[in-house]
């Protein structure tokens, strides 16, 4: 008996997220919020639409939603999201859960370096940006891991004269130590290889050695030479610390 009002509960739950996952999005999903808004709203709340997302005074392109209901049964609001038709194409799958909890996997991005986009980023400098990440895990707003690749490519300072400054990854390997990623230069001017640490505060700890190649500009060359004496390979140190 008991087993079977277990079975007829569980189905009732299946069967009323299913129904509330198939109505129009529009019935449950606002067009308008604090930071933004959405054109229109289509599809359902399964399965939908926001077209033309509107954050912060910035159209960012269409972004589409696909739920994961089962996931309810555990205590998380799961979805698999894509964005596309705007400056940046992003895809990944979402899960938000009690604790002020969120998660991300299977994260692919592909940006301008662009400081409407991030604005932690310096006007002067101009690039691409792309992410390739397996996990990515927040509790109350604070990073606790991160597993993957950030690659800027074609990086540019338009301080001066347009000074290029080549390409570069930083791979984060996930697990205890996932927050300290290992940076080195895939192109360009500088030879690079380091650490990039994220700290709680929110701040980064970047630490390395850095040499010029021979193609490089003058006033690359130039600013190197302050960071100290080279050793026998031509390299010199360099650490760099901020908060966001």
């Amino acid at each position: 008996m008991r087993r079977g009002i277990w079975i007829a509960l569980v189905g009732a739950i299946a069967f009323t997220v299913i129904l509330i996952a198939r109505l129009p999005a529009a019935w449950l999903v606002p067009s308008r919020f604090p930071q933004g808004s959405c054109a229109g709203i289509e599809g359902s709340l399964w399965s939908g639409t926001c077209e033309t997302l509107m954050l912060n005074g910035m159209s960012l392109g269409d972004v589409n939603w696909e739920l994961r209901p089962l996931r309810l049964l555990a205590g998380k609001l799961a979805a698999h999201l894509t964005l596309a038709n705007g400056p940046a194409d992003a895809s990944g799958d979402v899960e938000l859960g009690l604790g002020q909890e969120v998660t991300l996997r299977n994260v692919v991005a592909e940006l301008p370096l662009d400081p409407k986009l991030l604005p932690l980023m310096p006007a002067t400098l101009q690039g691409r940006a792309h992410a390739q990440l397996a996990l990515v895990r927040l509790e109350h707003g604070a990073l606790r891991e991160l597993a993957g690749t950030l690659e800027a490519h074609d990086l540019i300072d338009t301080a001066g004269n347009r000074t290029p400054l080549g390409s570069y990854v930083v791979t984060f390997p996930g697990g205890s130590d996932s927050l300290t990623g290992q940076l080195h230069d895939v192109d360009g001017p500088l030879a690079l290889e380091g650490t990039l640490k994220l700290t709680p505060q929110p701040g980064f700890e970047l630490a390395g050695l850095i040499a010029t190649r021979r193609d490089a500009p003058p006033e690359l060359v130039n600013n190197i030479r302050f960071l100290g004496t080279p050793d026998a390979s031509g390299r010199r140190p360099f650490s760099i610390s901020g908060t966001f």
